[in-house]
């Protein structure tokens, strides 16, 4: 692109040949064109050609591939895109600019598809139909922005890339993507996840402050970073792909952060979670689709509510767009570069991301609902979103002054040394605010694991039985560092045999009413753990097999007054306080004061409601020991496994 025969970027667009403009960095804006290929499974993506060569592709991963890993989604056919790149270029950002047009482009009959008190409603019967009856702790619900479009799309695409070049900041990537039939132009903060030479990176992003008129400030911040609802939203999605690191990568994840993302018009807070993986690039970006922050959690419960409560398809809308860049091209720009046909990723979420199909404007977006959303601030933050979509590619008027104060922010003395812009994270107060947030996490998770020594269970082995909630991988992670060697297997395959052999049996979490044997997973559990038990054979239960546990022992299981969901609390467990990360809608009961049942010892609060039981080869947890909000959990965790494996009296 950059040769005295390039193309420009119009004559491009013009041309009708597939094409992605792609800024990952203000100085430069990679150019991308090539055949397009659709196909079916993320194992189907191209990365090698017919010759044997690797293939550099860019591909558009619609929501709807979360069917690969067997959760349900309303299916409206988008394709798994991906464009073959034959030709990369870079332009110098001005350059660029230079070339991009300016004029506005109208839109026609704009509005959301879904009015604010539908929307309000929806909120209040995920609230208490969802949350209210343990099928999760959040879910993320979309609504659409729609608008007529009679621009040319591929001329729309570039305009409105231009205006993110221009007035956008702090994107993880800004990118236009333009296909047959299809466009797709945005600004995302959130890198989902990347591979680079054996490096895999997850960057969960949550919390929403919408800058006032005239910019922010650390004033009007620091009233946002005190917020329970964001700070607790931001663990709950940490946690969720925590779960996913810990299914793709052998250390299980590291947390760094928390950080703040400041971009024009919102701020957000985020963490970065990072581990090692020799999976394929493909294979890692099926094990984590898609993320929390657009979805929910648990994720696969989270893909049934979704499907439950909006009633059209997504689209695009919370997929990812995934470079696939083979090691050998980037390499090779090195001296002396050389390297094997493997491949990087790096995807971004598709968020700030609009649509223009069919001469239709789409710009979805969505609120994250936690047990105390309230409807109208979740309608709030839809409008805000959409706005600040809208306003970042020149679709409606901006804020002048949240404008001017960016500018200003951004200024910097061409003949003085090179110096960051200033931010709002390198305010004292508020870098002490966010680093406070540390202060209720596990050390597990934000220190390096495993000094190299064999674990105080070495030698012994455990079956996990995952019941849809993939905290199950965190918590064979932990009980990997404690020394066993652990198998996970869904409750839909485990096989009475399995039950039996396993040294440990591990019952693990999952959504839902522990007294619903209509359910057949909650069926099985059942059946699992009576098996198990009358066997007399060491077992583990947590959270929901916990209360399947209690059961069995005759306790009332009930829901509890409100959900302890993303809830951090400080509990007694068989004399030893312990602070504890809690994920449940439902708790085992016992009249207060009562310290047995039949064979089991009772650890419960002042109310009854039973945070632990623990008896001749058996043991059980009401509360994720896993949870990044456990910072007990480690050494309550090897307590209870110790206990399930110790010898039963004859």
């Amino acid at each position: 692109m950059s040769g005295p025969d390039s193309p420009s970027l119009p004559d491009l667009a013009a041309s009708g040949l597939p094409f992605a403009l792609i800024a990952r960095d203000d100085r430069t804006v990679e150019v991308l064109t090539g055949d397009v290929v659709d196909v079916d499974l993320l194992a189907d993506i191209p990365l090698t050609g017919a010759s044997g060569a690797p293939n550099e592709v860019l591909a558009l991963v619609p929501f709807r591939q979360v069917r690969e890993r067997g959760f349900e989604c309303h299916d409206d056919g988008a394709p798994l895109r991906c464009l073959i790149v034959q030709s990369r270029t870079s332009l110098p950002r001005d350059e660029a600019l230079a070339q991009l047009p300016t004029a506005a482009v109208p839109l026609e009959d704009p509005g959301f598809d879904i009015a604010d008190e539908d929307y309000a409603e929806i909120v209040r019967r995920v609230i208490a139909d969802e949350i209210g009856r343990g099928e999760g702790a959040n879910f993320v619900i979309r609504r659409d922005f729609t608008a007529g479009v009679s621009t040319d799309a591929a001329t729309a695409a570039l305009t409105w890339f231009r205006a993110l070049l221009e007035h956008e900041r702090g994107a993880y990537w800004t990118f236009a993507v333009v296909t047959p039939g299809h466009v797709a132009v945005g600004a995302s903060p959130e890198a989902h996840v990347s591979a680079r030479d054996g490096v895999v990176t997850m960057n969960p992003i949550s919390g929403t402050f919408r800058h006032p008129a005239g910019g922010a400030t650390p004033e009007t911040l620091s009233e946002f970073l005190r917020s329970t609802k964001e700070t607790e939203e931001l663990f709950m999605v940490v946690d969720e792909e925590l779960k996913m690191m810990s299914a793709v990568c052998s250390d299980g994840g590291r947390i760094t952060g928390p950080h703040l993302k400041e971009m024009s018009r919102l701020t957000h807070t985020e963490y970065v979670l990072r581990g090692r993986s020799k999976l394929d690039p493909r294979d890692i970006l099926r094990e984590t689709m898609f993320a929390p922050t657009v979805t929910g959690s648990p994720m696969q419960n989270a893909c049934t509510v979704i499907t439950r409560h909006e009633t059209t398809p997504r689209g695009y809308y919370s997929g990812v767009a995934a470079l696939f860049t083979p090691r050998v091209l980037r390499q090779a720009q090195q001296p002396g570069g050389a390297g094997e046909a493997t491949h990087d990723l790096d995807a971004p979420i598709l968020i700030r991301t609009a649509y223009l199909q069919d001469g239709r404007l789409r710009v979805p977006v969505g609120a994250t609902l936690v047990r105390h959303s309230d409807p109208y601030g979740e309608v709030g933050e839809t409008h805000g979103k959409a706005a600040g979509v809208l306003g970042a590619i020149g679709a409606v008027p901006r804020d002048a002054e949240a404008e001017s104060a960016a500018a200003r922010s951004e200024v910097i003395d061409e003949d003085a040394p090179a110096a960051a812009p200033r931010r709002l994270a390198d305010d004292a107060a508020i870098a002490e605010l966010l680093a406070s947030r540390n202060g209720r996490l596990a050390e597990f998770w934000l220190n390096p694991q495993g000094s190299g020594e064999p674990g105080p269970c070495a030698g012994r082995s455990a079956l996990v039985v995952d019941a849809e909630d993939r905290f199950t991988t965190m918590l064979a992670h932990q009980l990997r560092h404690l020394g066993l060697e652990v198998e996970i297997s869904p409750w839909s395959e485990v096989s009475d045999a399995q039950i039996d052999a396993a040294e440990l049996l591990v019952t693990g979490p999952g959504p839902g009413d522990p007294r619903d044997a209509s359910s057949p997973r909650i069926h099985r559990m059942r059946e699992v753990v009576a098996r198990r038990r009358a066997a007399g054979r060491p077992l583990l239960a947590v959270c929901l097999s916990h209360q399947i546990l209690a059961d069995t022992f005759g306790i009332d299981l009930a829901p509890l007054d409100a959900p302890h969901q993303g809830l951090q609390k400080s509990v007694d467990v068989f004399g030893m306080p312990a602070s504890i990360g809690f994920y449940n809608t439902f708790t085992a009961r016992v009249p207060a004061g009562t310290t047995r049942v039949g064979e089991a010892e009772v650890a419960a609060d002042a109310a009854g409601d039973v945070y632990a039981l623990r008896g001749p080869g058996f043991a059980s947890v009401q509360g994720h020991l896993e949870s990044i909000l456990s910072r007990d959990g480690m050494t309550t965790l090897q307590r209870l496994v110790e206990q399930a494996l110790s010898p039963v009296p004859a």
